[in-house]
């Protein structure tokens, strides 16, 4: 009898860890992290740009260090830098102003396949200015001319001095090229998802943001997908 029941329990036990598996193969957990800025190996997924590759002089940085997080110190990221509106002298790029800094992500080994979730959510610690999430997703035109990835752009209002989760519906994301929003009807493929993006623009952005040259700080814990249904 008890090698019967040893047995029995075996078998239950197995079954129970294929019930197990097969539930969360077919029902992915409810949020899942894309990025955590809680070591600093994080900055080796991350590169800068801003105007000054154009003759701009704007200027950004990158760092990991520890912050307040609002339940004592941890480590978090801090975007930031200073915009400005101006052409360095003698530029041969034909740009009429600058004002605009960003991180983007080096490019993921494969893809990021984020087709069981429906919302980008980031928590934040801002200066009061709007930022933009970018999601970069594979190319839908596949030409030797036409190299870039797609790019879906929304606007983040990040309160001044305080931790803040922002979240942003994937279909609240908007087709853009070159940081123009495009008017066609494009779905994004949440399955082929190749980078991101934080970016900041001296000018434009959510109505009542601080706008305008200066300085700029916004502090990163983490940014997840999220399953809301």
């Amino acid at each position: 009898m008890s090698r019967f029941r040893a047995l029995w329990q075996a078998s239950l036990n197995a079954t129970k860890r294929a019930l197990a598996w097969n539930v969360e193969d077919i029902m992915p957990p409810s949020e899942k992290y894309v990025f955590n800025f809680n070591s600093k190996e994080e900055l080796k997924r991350w590169h800068l740009y801003s105007d000054s590759e154009y003759g701009g002089l704007s200027s950004a940085s990158l760092e990991i260090t520890n912050t307040d997080s609002g339940a004592g110190s941890q480590l978090s990221g801090i975007f930031s830098g200073n915009l400005s509106v101006d052409i360095s002298e003698g530029s041969t790029w034909r740009i009429s102003r600058g004002g605009f800094c960003g991180m983007r992500s080096k490019k993921f080994d494969g893809f990021i396949d984020l087709d069981a979730y429906d919302t980008i959510a980031l928590r934040l610690r801002g200066d009061g200015r709007s930022y933009i999430s970018t999601i970069y997703t594979e190319n839908w035109v596949n030409s030797p001319g036409q190299q870039e990835d797609n790019s879906w752009q929304a606007f983040v209002f990040v309160p001044k001095d305080r931790w803040h989760i922002a979240k942003i519906p994937l279909d609240q994301y908007l087709p853009t090229w070159r940081g123009s929003v495009i008017d066609v009807e494009l779905e994004m493929n949440p399955s082929r998802i190749m980078g991101m993006s934080l970016s900041v623009n001296a000018e434009g952005g959510i109505p009542g943001a601080k706008t305008g040259p200066g300085d700029f700080r916004l502090e990163i814990d983490w940014i997840k997908a999220l399953r809301t249904y």
